[in-house]
């Protein structure tokens, strides 16, 4: 579809470097031999709108053979997104999913009460060379919907609306800008965008949602006059107008946020929740493996091995 006239940008100095809330550098992880770079949640920000978990992966090279195997684990209050920009994985979980995921599309697991799922190279991919990168990450659900069943949707990438002119391309994932909105099933106000910007265009940042951040994948971009790199999440102040500029070598960025929630929320683990009672009772699930009358179930055919409560 075609770029909306009505969005065309104004001056790219739109704006004042305190129109800048808070810069993000995320902190790399080891896991293995794989690492991950965090940028939420952050010492000076949990959560950007509802997202409150936000990991790059890679990127990584695998060697025949090698992959990643993330084994079962269990999660409360959340919905994680997964969107990869090379690479695929095996998406399995506790209702019986069996899901690869490839560039461009989008998986969606609500947890809500409890769901268990393993995240790995398939068999298939493991007979050869192969690359991983993409983004996860988590969005917390309001209070209302954190005791709803568990579940899962898969939306290919010819199913995300694709917003694009003027050097610009958006592949909305989640929620709605533009005028635009992705299919995916969401509990609250958000937004979720891959945005590729040729060098020197500008794009204005929706103004519709109360929080917003932009997380530059690649290139570099310029905002009220200053320069960010890869690797930075920059969240704005509520209201402003913002306008952002490519860099020379052009830019790739992740457009996230929406609503904020009823208030902050608790973390432990795989574990979300507005109440920690829900978390102290998950981990005791959790701890206490019962898969048959339990909270959790494992992956029906994942069930070989799982990790255990830190």
């Amino acid at each position: 579809m075609s770029w909306n006239p009505a969005l065309e940008p104004g001056n790219p100095e739109t704006g004042s470097l305190d129109a800048i809330d808070t810069l993000i550098i995320p902190r790399s992880r080891d896991l293995g031999g794989f690492e991950v770079r965090r940028a939420l949640p952050a010492p000076k920000r949990q959560m950007v709108g509802p997202f409150i978990f936000f990991d790059q992966m890679g990127p990584v090279e695998f060697l025949t053979g090698q992959g990643i195997d993330v084994r079962p684990h269990p999660h409360i209050g959340l919905a994680t997104v997964t969107y990869l920009f090379d690479g695929e994985f095996q998406h399995r979980d506790s209702l019986g999913t069996n899901q690869m995921i490839h560039p461009g599309a989008v998986n969606w697991m609500t947890a809500g009460r409890g769901v268990t799922h393993s995240e790995r190279t398939s068999e298939a991919t493991r007979q050869g060379k192969s690359n991983l990168f993409g983004i996860q990450t988590w969005v917390a659900l309001p209070e209302n919907r954190e005791d709803m069943s568990a579940e899962f949707e898969h939306h290919g990438k010819e199913q995300l609306p694709l917003i694009e002119g003027n050097g610009i391309k958006i592949r909305l994932i989640l929620g709605d800008i533009y005028g635009e909105r992705a299919p995916v099933t969401t509990h609250s106000e958000t937004f979720y965008a891959d945005a590729l910007l040729e060098p020197g265009s500008r794009m204005p940042l929706p103004d519709n949602h109360e929080d917003r951040a932009v997380y530059v994948i690649e290139g570099s971009v310029e905002i009220a006059g200053q320069t960010h790199d890869k690797n930075a999440m920059m969240v704005f102040r509520p209201g402003d107008r913002i306008t952002i500029r490519a860099g020379e070598r052009g830019a790739r960025l992740m457009l996230l946020g929406g609503a904020t929630l009823e208030g902050p929320r608790h973390i432990w683990w795989n574990f979300v929740s507005s109440s920690r009672e829900k978390i102290e009772e998950a981990k005791q699930s959790w701890k206490k493996g019962d898969w048959e009358q339990g909270l959790f179930r494992l992956p029906p055919d994942d069930m070989n091995e799982f990790i255990p409560l830190p």
